[in-house]
């Protein structure tokens, strides 16, 4: 095998799309800040046990792990940074406060989420811990929003779900609750919405297996006449649980987040429930076109601190960097378009004197165009004086004796 193979579903970033990101990632942080967010940027490894919490079967399936050389623990590469996240709230941070917290790094996948992505994305989210009220989460989803604007994406779908109700009908059937297998398969083919996997589940009672049928027919408008919230009303079992997800769904299609945000259509779709297995309540997924998947990705994770030592309210959100990269560039029209600018080109005096008048005006020059953000780069002479573009050339009535010429 050659030595330059990269493993499967990995690449790397050329200086185009590596600038770009680069970037669009300043451009979140300093959004994320002016909502009151902290960046965070926990280690890229940690103990195995820290990714393997009870009811979280996910994370562990898809982390890499090795052995730690110092100590004989089993490590394992991050495959999330919420639940670091979610670490450091509990641990580093003892106050009852609200507490607000951003990141951006790559994380790592021991299997890619689909059979086009990559087993490193980059991971750029949002958390806020210590309030359980519907205002968290119309913040998280506001930013969300905000995010991709900043990106350039205005038109946009966002999907809203509530686990809730699952984790309801799975706490109502004895077969769901006791047997993992069983509820994993269920939750599988309700994502897919295969009502044919759902009908053969014949260990559920049948008011269970009915309901689940019916999430996959509970999509469509969140408002107006025969939406789906009241549709689900009356085809749901009346469990508290599944009518505390509906209110829960009601206020935020009701919430004045969507008046001011007129381009994003909102919808329900209560099967799905696509993301990680810690995800408790209710969720959002943001979809644009020309891209198949979501974009972002968030929600409810209230208690999942509590393995590290604190339960606390939580939701938020991530990202990933390089595919709302891809989706902001085809987004972006051709006057808004960030086109790249080609460096101004100096030449190495290599026959001059360091004291000399000429290599010190054009030292004296080239740090006075950096400091004003342009690029410069020092060639051979030959190379110089054939370069296409803008260069430093000798220019008797300018101070350093040199002057830009534009291509």
């Amino acid at each position: 095998m050659p030595a330059w193979l990269l493993p499967e579903q990995v690449s790397d970033q050329l200086p185009q799309e590596a600038e770009q990101l680069e970037r669009l990632r300043r451009r979140l942080l300093d959004l994320f800040a002016t909502y009151g967010y902290r960046l965070v940027q926990p280690p890229l490894f940690e103990h195995a046990s820290s990714f393997s919490l009870k009811g979280v079967r996910d994370l562990e399936a898809r982390s890499f792990t090795m052995a730690d050389q110092l100590t004989g623990r089993l490590l394992a590469m991050r495959p999330d940074i919420t639940l670091q996240a979610a670490r450091i709230d509990a641990q580093l941070f003892r106050s009852n406060d609200l507490n607000r917290l951003c990141y951006a790094g790559s994380v790592l996948h021991a299997q890619a989420a689909g059979l086009l992505s990559s087993r490193e994305p980059v991971q750029v989210g949002c958390e806020l811990y210590g309030h359980a009220g519907i205002e968290a989460d119309l913040e998280i989803q506001e930013l969300a929003l905000a995010s991709l604007s900043t990106a350039g994406i205005e038109s946009v779908h966002l999907d809203l779900t509530d686990r809730g109700i699952f984790l309801a009908l799975q706490d109502s059937d004895s077969a769901l609750s006791e047997h993992e297998a069983l509820a994993n398969h269920a939750m599988q083919a309700l994502q897919t919405k295969d009502k044919p996997a759902l009908s053969a589940l014949a260990a559920l009672k049948p008011e269970t297996r009915q309901a689940l049928i019916a999430l996959t027919e509970l999509y469509g408008p969140a408002r107006g006449q025969n939406n789906v919230i009241d549709r689900a009303r009356i085809e749901l079992p009346r469990l508290k649980p599944i009518e505390q997800a509906l209110d829960r769904l009601q206020a935020v299609a009701d919430s004045a987040l969507f008046v001011k945000h007129p381009q994003c259509a909102l919808s329900v779709d209560l099967a799905d429930l696509k993301g990680w297995q810690y995800h408790n309540g209710i969720m959002f997924s943001i979809y644009c076109e020309g891209f198949a998947d979501a974009v972002v990705r968030g929600g409810r994770y209230d208690g999942l601190g509590e393995d590290f030592g604190r339960s606390r309210a939580a939701t938020g959100f991530s990202l990933e960097l390089r595919s709302l990269g891809m989706v902001a560039e085809r987004h972006a029209s051709a006057g808004s378009e960030e086109r790249s600018v080609k460096p101004v080109a100096a030449p190495w005096l290599a026959s001059a004197s360091t004291q000399s008048q000429e290599f010190q005006g054009l030292q004296e020059r080239v740090l006075q165009e950096r400091e004003r953000g342009r690029s410069i780069v020092f060639l051979p002479v030959s190379q110089w004086e054939l370069y296409k573009g803008p260069r430093l050339v000798h220019a008797k009535h300018e101070a350093t004796g040199w002057a830009i010429q534009e291509d």
